[in-house]
């Protein structure tokens, strides 16, 4: 039987084929109505964001004041429109992340960047608490190089924040959106059909004082 370490990214020629066809979901937001698919309204942005396991984190985004719609999904690995299943094995490649599309004339990247950096930990590599394995790492990935370069400089802040606390490193991916797939309908706003449902988000208590 093909075993493999779920901490360690999957080579190209170790990942799985994935498919050509992308999930099938209801493509509406359950919270607010609005669609979870493109078009997104004339000057709104979109980043992507791993924080651990998916659902809390989605749940964090959708609350904030500008953020127009999120929506979970898998990035920055290799399969093409995996399933759950399969990036759960460590072979796709890919993060479980959120997408937040929202209006920077009402909230700021920095905001953003913020809730982000205050609500995990982003120095324990392939893993978040007890959630185990390369598709619960930290991650950031950008669409524009303004992103990048913000978010760059904002991990660099945060860094001296947690050295200062005596914390460790940071492990997170920073790097341009290649692909973003979309996650099965029961996971979107996971939080909001499953109120008691898991949560994993445990922030380091450090603030980044960055917005």
């Amino acid at each position: 039987m093909w075993t493999r370490n779920k901490q360690q990214l999957p080579s190209t020629d170790e990942a799985l084929p994935g498919r050509e066809t992308p999930m099938n979901i209801s493509g509406k937001h359950l919270v607010n109505g609005r669609s979870l698919l493109p078009p997104f309204p004339n000057g709104y942005e979109d980043i992507v964001l791993g924080l651990g396991c998916f659902w809390g984190a989605e749940r964090l985004f959708w609350k904030l004041p500008g953020v127009y719609v999120t929506a979970v999904g898998y990035a920055g690995g290799v399969t093409s429109n995996p399933s759950y299943e399969e990036t759960c094995s460590g072979r796709t490649g890919h993060a479980e992340v959120v997408r937040v599309i929202y209006d920077p004339e009402t909230t700021s990247l920095s905001t953003l960047l913020q809730t982000f950096w205050e609500a995990h930990d982003p120095t324990q590599g392939m893993r978040q608490g007890n959630d185990v394995g390369s598709q619960y790492r930290s991650a950031i990935y950008t669409t524009s190089d303004a992103q990048q370069r913000q978010a760059i400089e904002s991990r660099d802040h945060y860094q001296q924040a947690l050295q200062d606390a005596g914390r460790g490193t940071i492990t997170t991916e920073i790097k341009p959106l290649e692909n973003f797939y979309y996650a099965e309908e029961y996971h979107q706003q996971y939080l909001a059909r499953n109120p008691n449902g898991y949560c994993g988000l445990r922030g380091t208590g450090v603030s980044c004082a960055i917005g």
